[in-house]
């Protein structure tokens, strides 16, 4: 069977350049798995691939949803496997690439989905007391103490189950064959790197793209989601200095990279790669090396 070649790491790192390059040396095709650029129109705050990078490889998942749509991890479940399936009975390679851990899980492993009913929706706590009262019956949990909702879910789950979340989440059944290849460097070097990529989308349009979003009106989870967008929202309203808001993006991004690289940790048996920025044709050769030894 055809492996699924899966490539995760924080943003700025070099996910789509090796993505590309694998891609042209493997016959593969490309299944975007970040859940913020499934959407029309957020283009670069999410650091959504050009045309011109594409470099002509096929990639699936990518603006199938406008941004008023509901789009859930089930919802990608389902696409993402049906894509998959078609790459690998076509006789290519899929080629998975994104951030979006919860979707790469739910796409490659026996994860199910159940509707479970919502006993208590704790309006009454503070994120901060909510995350205090989950850690009590799940200190394992790697949920972030302001996704409110996924610990709103984690509670009810124990409530029901009487067994934390995390060992639901803990799925060791693979469906497919596939290799886990993140991408990392220092921290220092890659704090750089996200601060310049912050100035980098600010010169190619995102205070415009910010503004058009700002003034639609639209607030789903598509926009309220991606870093990049509401943090500008203040500035268009006078609150804060266009200045404060950059800053609050890229030091939001320099802390989301921190809680990407523990959730993949936990939860997937990644295979590490130092990128070599001066001469990124290491890290591919090391990617490939990698590929061929897990065969």
């Amino acid at each position: 069977m055809k492996m699924v070649i899966v490539i995760v790491g924080p943003t700025g790192i070099g996910k789509t350049k090796l993505s590309i390059a694998l891609a042209k040396k493997l016959n593969g095709e490309i299944i975007n798995a970040d859940s913020t650029q499934i959407y029309r129109g957020l283009d670069i705050a999410t650091a959504k691939i050009t045309i011109e990078e594409m470099g002509n490889i096929i990639h699936h998942l990518l603006d199938i949803k406008n941004i008023k749509e509901n789009y859930t991890v089930y919802d990608y479940q389902k696409d993402s496997r049906r894509v998959i399936d078609s790459i690998i009975k076509r006789d290519k390679t899929p080629i998975m690439v994104g951030g979006t851990g919860l979707y790469i899980k739910a796409s490659l492993y026996d994860y199910t989905f159940y509707d479970e009913p919502v006993i208590n929706n704790y309006d009454e706590y503070t994120n901060e007391e909510l995350f205090q009262k989950l850690l009590t019956v799940d200190p394992n949990t790697t949920i972030h103490l302001n996704n409110r909702k996924r610990v709103i879910r984690a509670l009810n789950y124990y409530d029901i189950h009487k067994k934390p979340f995390s060992e639901k989440e803990k799925t060791d059944k693979l469906l497919y064959n596939a290799i886990f290849i993140g991408l990392t460097t220092d921290r220092k070097t890659l704090y750089e790197r996200i601060n310049k990529r912050v100035d980098e989308m600010l010169t190619k349009g995102l205070l415009e793209e910010a503004r058009k979003i700002y003034e639609s009106g639209i607030r789903t989870k598509a926009v309220i989601t991606p870093i990049g967008y509401k943090e500008l929202f203040d500035y268009f309203e006078n609150k804060k200095s266009l200045e404060e808001c950059i800053e609050l993006i890229k030091k939001k991004s320099r802390n989301y990279a921190k809680r990407q690289y523990t959730w993949f940790n936990n939860q997937m048996p990644i295979n590490w790669i130092n990128v070599d920025f001066d001469n990124f044709d290491n890290t591919i050769k090391e990617a490939l090396k990698l590929i061929e030894k897990n065969k």
